[in-house]
């Protein structure tokens, strides 16, 4: 009986070490190796086989898999964002022409056919729908969302771009879109935390605000404010101190998730947050400036102060994700301030 009970135990025993071998293999990506002896046998003979044939693994044929299915979208994003802005121009037309200088645009200046450009919207969404399809179901959920967002956005009688503070909401949601859009590009299997989408929204309403602050200064001081409420409905709403206002409002939401995922992900990325203040601030000032280029963002670039604290962000990113710095841990651990 002795010797049945030892053999036992140290079949048992053998058997819960091959288990925890097995999963410590599995948290390596490795195949389990089976504990009884015709299964064992199977098993290294498939082992052979493999090394014969090596295959690459699940997750990077996955991996592979995306890239290749998401190669298509680049073009479709193009045509996408033409066809936003083809909608853009013919619903603001009729505004645009109380603008001091977009009275100047060809869609203002032309005429042109409203079926014409209808169906030139039609088949351009068609066509990045069609592209973010062949890259996959999240892909094709953002491209939904940001061609219905282009509807509400400028399409009557919704047309949110009419009405104060939706405006600025409904606008700024392509932010988080676009983030969307570029990380499904890597990773179609996941979405990106949801503080920094809210970043990214709250982010992208305070450029909206910034901007419609600069054109409220210029216009208003220019040409009066009854030329601004032509131009935009929703200025009839606004007023220099709720723009202001509201810049401050939506950049201190965007800090704070920002600082909700900087703290919750790696506390050295802390030590960037001085210079992401230092960035709305200036941005802000800028803004007030007349001629400011939060009106025309594709002058950004020549914003020298500017385009010198996002090369500081930067660099200070950099070397805050690969230099650990552990003092920093007690910024987030529980605990009070002890005065010994």
């Amino acid at each position: 009986m002795a010797e049945i009970e030892d053999n036992w135990k140290g079949s048992r025993d053998g058997a819960d070490g091959q288990q925890a071998r097995n999963r410590q293999a599995a948290c390596r990506g490795h195949p389990a190796v089976p504990h009884h002896p015709a299964a064992r046998s199977q098993h290294q003979a498939h082992l052979h086989r493999s090394r014969d044939h090596p295959r690459l693994p699940a997750a990077r044929r996955t991996r592979r898999s995306c890239c290749r299915l998401n190669r298509p979208w680049p073009c479709g994003r193009g045509l996408h964002r033409v066809g936003h802005y083809v909608i853009n121009e013919w619903f603001d037309r009729d505004f645009d022409r109380h603008h001091p200088t977009k009275s100047q645009r060809s869609a203002v200046q032309s005429a042109m056919d409203g079926k014409i450009i209808g169906i030139e919207w039609l088949v351009l969404v068609a066509l990045g729908l069609v592209c973010a399809a062949a890259s996959g179901r999240l892909m094709l959920l953002a491209t939904g969302i940001f061609a219905l967002q282009g509807i509400v956005y400028n399409v009557p009688p919704l047309r949110s771009k009419d009405k104060a503070y939706f405006d600025v909401i409904s606008e700024s949601v392509n932010n988080p879109l676009r983030l969307l859009i570029g990380w499904a590009m890597i990773d179609p299997t996941s979405l990106p935390p949801g503080s920094v989408i809210l970043c990214y929204w709250f982010g992208g309403a305070f450029l909206m605000a910034a901007k419609r602050l600069s054109e409220y200064r210029e216009i208003a001081a220019s040409h009066g404010r009854e030329l601004l409420a032509r131009y935009r409905a929703s200025f009839a709403d606004y007023s220099e101190v709720s723009l202001t206002a509201s810049c401050l409002s939506y950049s201190l939401f965007s800090v704070f998730f920002l600082s909700v995922f900087l703290v919750k992900y790696r506390i050295e990325y802390i030590l960037a947050m001085p210079l992401v203040v230092m960035l709305f601030t200036t941005y802000f000032s800028m803004s007030t400036s007349p001629g400011s280029s939060a009106q025309k963002p594709e002058k950004l670039y020549g914003e020298r102060g500017l385009m010198l604290i996002v090369l500081a962000l930067v660099a200070v990113f950099l070397v805050a994700s690969f230099v650990d710095m552990p003092f920093l841990a007690r910024l987030a651990e529980q605990h009070y301030i002890t005065l010994d």
